[in-house]
């Protein structure tokens, strides 16, 4: 019987995948805005078309999540996604100022390296395929193992539509046998031009340490805080359909909530009222046991699972309509697993004297994970918007809306996304919402306005005008008295 190295066949694949997908991107850098256009709405109309089949299957494969909930997700990156981007130009000269003779002409950076996390599987295909191809672009697909069946099929779904359009479906592809060594070829391979890296914190650090230029995303684990003027009904039901949105799967919901101390009783009888159970001390230190494994990092199994399952794992027993499980926590750290980002529908309660305090105290949380990420506040004075955008180092405030529904660009108006930039803070190279503008390069054709001799000209008579508006009288003094001082040297 022959053996067959499963590692060497997944780099030869993928050196294979990188050859095509050059060959395919060198056709498409000639083409029109129109059919590169043509070929991305395809693109979004096929996510749409499969949005509900995608979304059973990415449910089924992994465990996590809610299917409507990721059909809702495929759907957007397909539909909203393409709203989005479909007017901008991408191809060509993108700009001209001809009173200052400048000229900006869009350059694909060429073969994107994609690494696709399973949490958000077949909704990040779609929406990474589509800002890819529309900076001209050509993207291989790193898949996480345990999503593999999804995602294929979606890059399938993917390469037909381009196909159909006129493209080369080489333009969008995936490793069908995913190993570390893949997806470590893949990085470092010469001709890919930038990885986009969505995925664990130890896949983003391994994308940003290849050597090859990247845009990576760090862990949310944004606060919320529900300040004195806010509706409080209002901001729970935000809070709670965010945070049961997929079983918590979008890395801008909110992972603790906070409020002035005196505020407590009102915010958790709503919170309790809408469907929030606050765990009792004992309950609180059976789930934290199981929050995290003994490494530090999140137990892949509470990742997008219902409260029910993640209870009964856990030993305990919740009512039966618990939407979110809530811990009371005093503590920022690594011995406070509450305190972390949970991708599931657990939330941590904190309480401090005054804004000032709730502000150092989201600082801290964030500066110890998520920093750069986002932060949610629901209030209806305008001025402790100012104070908190100020201070919190995030790249995102959610003011009054859902925040792992604002934090992508589905209640909010920033650009539709699913990676979302944390900004130098987060270790990110961006802080921006991640779309086809920060895929491609910008190279600029700069008109001759002046001739050496006019720069020259311009010193001089720069040197022979005073440098500021001094009494003539005091200029006098402090040259006589400098001219004294070394005199009696």
């Amino acid at each position: 019987m022959q053996l067959i190295d499963k590692d060497l066949l997944s780099i030869q694949e993928t050196r294979q995948l990188i050859a095509a997908a050059k060959a395919a991107q060198q056709e498409f850098a000639s083409k029109s805005q129109e059919e590169v256009d043509r070929i991305v709405k395809a693109i979004a109309d096929a996510g749409v078309r499969n949005a509900e089949r995608l979304g059973a299957m990415a449910h089924e494969e992994t465990g996590f999540g809610i299917p409507e909930h990721k059909k809702i997700k495929n759907i957007f990156a397909s539909r909203d996604v393409y709203k989005a981007i479909k007017d901008l130009k991408t191809v060509g000269e993108i700009s001209r100022d001809e009173a200052k003779g400048l000229r900006a002409i869009a350059v694909p950076v060429g073969v994107i390296a994609g690494l696709i996390p399973s949490t958000n599987p077949t909704s990040t295909v779609l929406y990474k395929a589509q800002i890819a191809l529309k900076a001209g672009n050509a993207i291989v697909f790193s898949p996480h193992p345990s999503a593999l069946g999804c995602i294929q099929e979606t890059v399938k779904v993917v390469r037909q539509a381009i196909s159909e359009a006129g493209g080369n479906e080489d333009l969008v592809s995936c490793i069908s046998i995913p190993t570390m060594q893949a997806t470590e070829c893949l990085m470092k391979h010469p001709d890919i031009a930038l990885i986009l890296a969505t995925g664990g914190s130890a896949m983003v650090r391994a994308a940003y340490s290849s050597g090859t230029p990247a845009i990576g995303v760090g862990p949310g684990n944004g606060p919320s805080y529900i300040e004195r003027s806010a509706d409080i009904s209002l901001a729970v039901k935000r809070i709670l359909d965010s945070k049961t949105f997929d079983n918590g799967t979008i890395c801008a919901s909110e992972q603790s909530v906070i409020c002035d101390k005196d505020m407590l009783p009102a915010v958790q009888a709503e919170m309790e009222r809408q469907g929030a159970y606050f765990l009792s001390p004992d309950e609180k230190a059976k789930l934290s046991k199981f929050i995290l494994r003994a490494n530090g990092t999140m137990n892949p199994e509470i990742v997008g699972r219902s409260v029910q399952a993640i209870a009964e794992r856990a030993g305990i027993r919740v009512p039966e309509k618990t939407r979110v499980l809530v811990a009371f926590e005093d503590g920022v750290g690594k011995g406070y697993p509450f305190s972390q980002e949970k991708l599931a529908p657990l939330l941590a309660f904190y309480t401090a004297e005054n804004f000032e305090k709730v502000c150092e105290f989201c600082c801290k949380i964030l500066l110890f994970e998520g920093a750069g990420h986002t932060f949610s506040i629901h209030t209806k004075d305008d001025r402790m918007v100012d104070y908190f955008a100020k201070r919190v180092p995030v790249s995102r405030v959610m003011v009054n809306t859902p925040s792992a529904l604002g934090g992508i660009g589905a209640t909010t108006n920033l650009m539709p996304s699913l990676t979302l930039g944390c900004g130098a803070v987060g270790g990110s190279a961006t802080s921006e919402n991640v779309g086809p503008l920060q895929l491609m390069n910008i190279r600029y054709a700069a008109l001759g306005s002046r001739e050496l001799e006019d720069i020259m000209d311009d010193i001089q008579k720069s040197e022979c005008e005073p440098s500021c508006d001094l009494d003539p009288a005091l200029v006098e003094s402090i040259v006589k008295s400098i001219i004294e001082h070394f005199q009696t040297r």
